[in-house]
């Protein structure tokens, strides 16, 4: 009987570990039944990454297409009548009388010139100084309250700056200085003004993409926070500051309405601050409307030097920041 037992034992223990065995078996085909989902999403993506990969590049081809999209048309509508008329001659002459087939630019360029650069002195110099206060010595508080501030002069409309200073800048202008208001400061004056959140907001970005480290190895070696702003910070942040003033100049070179309205669109070369001018933008915006052939031709032209000058500035912006990096 104990034999019997004993022989009837194992073929128990067989019978019950069976079940396990055949779940050990059946597991890994449960696994890959669960897997098989996970396995097509991945097959899948790679494909949508590629289509929006491609949709992308596609978008960014079209931004760049329009752009040379405009340049070709502007050019081929003024490059025939500077053809004709002689390049030097057509940026070197003063007289601009489209009726009498005369279309000289140059004091629309230098009228141009002059507003943009006493802006960029102007709102410039306002702006960085307002980019370093707000970097290094304002409390965040104020930071986070005056940041959005300056921002929204970006959003209010040109027309809205013109009128401005029609009602409070040009009567001023006249009864300190004299002469008519309309004149060259108060274009820069406006435009200025226009300027600084561009200014502002590119040049606070320089000086935060400054290491901490320099900062505070300048204060650990006992300089004030001024000599350590105008002796680490300004230098470290150089081309930043130099790209935010360029990209400004771009600004101000290009407006339209605001300029209008407060520089009294002389034909004239201006030779004071306190003349009427006529910037090249304020030419096209003005004759555009009853302009017709040479005269129509010449506008798209006056728009092929705006086109250039502002081209060269924005290169000169992207030197800059890649110099940075």
């Amino acid at each position: 009987m104990m034999r019997a037992s004993k022989r009837s034992g194992p073929p128990a223990e067989l019978k019950t570990a069976s079940p396990l065995a055949e779940s050990k078996t059946a597991s890994p085909l449960a696994e890959s039944k669960t897997a098989s989902p996970l396995a097509e999403s991945k097959t899948a993506s790679p494909l949508a990454e590629k289509l929006v990969e491609k949709g992308l590049l596609l978008v960014a081809f079209s931004s760049v297409a329009m752009l040379f999209v405009i340049a070709f048309f502007i050019f081929r509508e003024g490059v025939p009548l500077v053809a004709r008329v002689g390049v030097w001659k057509f940026i070197s002459s003063v007289d601009w009388s489209p009726s009498k087939g005369r279309f000289g630019v140059l004091p629309m360029i230098v009228g141009s010139l002059e507003v943009t650069i006493l802006a960029v002195l102007f709102g410039g110099a306002l702006g960085l100084a307002c980019s370093m206060f707000l970097a290094e010595f304002a409390p965040k508080w104020s930071v986070r309250i005056l940041k959005p501030l300056i921002e929204l002069l970006a959003g209010i409309p040109s027309v809205v700056y013109g009128f401005i200073g029609v009602v409070v800048l040009v009567p001023w202008i006249r009864s300190v200085f004299g002469g008519p208001g309309f004149s060259v400061l108060a274009s820069a004056i406006i435009l200025g003004i226009m300027i600084l959140p561009t200014v502002i907001a590119i040049s606070l970005d320089a000086f935060n993409a400054v290491p901490s480290l320099y900062k505070e190895g300048s204060l650990a070696l006992g300089a004030t926070r001024w000599q350590t702003l105008y002796r680490v910070m300004v230098p470290a942040a150089r081309s930043g500051l130099i790209a935010g003033l360029i990209l400004g100049m771009g600004r101000a070179v290009g407006e339209t309405m605001a300029v209008i309205m407060v520089a009294g669109n002389a034909l004239t070369m201006p030779t004071s601050l306190l003349q009427p001018v006529r910037t090249l933008t304020s030419n096209i915006a003005l004759e555009m409307g009853y302009a017709s052939g040479d005269h129509q031709a010449a506008l798209f032209a006056t728009g092929m030097v705006l086109f250039v000058i502002i081209a060269i500035l924005n290169t000169m912006a992207l030197l800059a920041v890649r110099k940075r990096r």
